[in-house]
């Protein structure tokens, strides 16, 4: 529990990033002011850092899953169930789940370093919150140019009328987000045509068998499917996709 409180932590505050820093620099942080009024009353209004926190922490669950692996990962596991033909197995549940947990295993050394770098030294309050900030940004930051191409970080960066960069750390997250995000479905989408292929032929092949036979009222996918089921268990096929998907972040 404590682990998963401090990765929560450093994620939120990673996030944070995203947000002007002059937010976070004001010395006090006021959710409600309260002002008296020329007939006596009393006058309430929410302050802009309460607006902009309660707003960041809505959007919280899109930009973790737009930040990390999560996106390939869902994608290629999507991908691999209609390849089987199993429409409801493994459930959408399931496929989340397993992204959520992978992602957690990742991104488990740039989360690390988040946290030693950032957010540990501010629990110790050995730095400032807008310190923390630009410390905890560096490894996720690093991570997200590792995996984006640079012909889509190029096309976003003419779009925004920025660049050239004279190093990957001056590229802004408001150009890289996207940059990224274009580049993991690309990789999600090349990995899950090489993971159809195989079962295509099957496909391919059941119906060839059906038609010589004369059984075109039999539906092919009913015949391939326990044999795709058999060929997908006998090459352990969960472990060969988990592994590559892991992999595929560190090479």
């Amino acid at each position: 529990m404590k682990k998963l409180f401090i990765l929560t932590a450093t994620v939120f505050l990673a996030l944070a990033s995203l947000i002007p820093l002059d937010v976070f620099a004001q010395p006090g942080f006021q959710a409600v002011t309260v002002t008296n009024n020329a007939a006596g009353g009393q006058d309430y209004s929410i302050t802009i850092q309460t607006l902009v926190l309660m707003t960041f922490i809505t959007l919280l669950p899109s930009m973790v899953f737009m930040m990390t692996s999560f996106t390939r990962i869902v994608i290629v596991l999507a991908i691999l169930r209609q390849a089987t033909g199993l429409m409801q197995a493994p459930t959408s549940q399931v496929i989340v789940g397993l992204g959520i947990f992978m992602t957690f295993f990742i991104m488990a050394p740039v989360f690390d370093r988040m946290y030693v770098d950032g957010v540990k030294p501010y629990l110790n309050e050995e730095i400032k919150s807008v310190e923390a900030i630009k410390r905890i940004s560096i490894p996720i930051h690093e991570f997200m140019v590792a995996q984006t191409r640079q012909k889509d970080l190029q096309m976003f960066s003419d779009i925004a009328k920025e660049g050239p960069y004279n190093d990957k750390a001056d590229i802004p997250f408001k150009v890289l987000i996207p940059s990224f995000v274009t580049s993991e479905l690309k990789t999600a989408f090349s990995i899950g045509f090489l993971l159809f292929i195989p079962f295509l032929v099957i496909d391919l092949v059941v119906a060839s068998v059906l038609m010589s036979m004369g059984m075109m009222m039999l539906s092919p996918l009913i015949v391939s499917l326990p044999f795709k089921i058999m060929l997908f268990v006998l090459v352990d096929g969960w472990s060969m996709v988990m592994g590559t998907l892991a992999s595929s972040f560190y090479v």
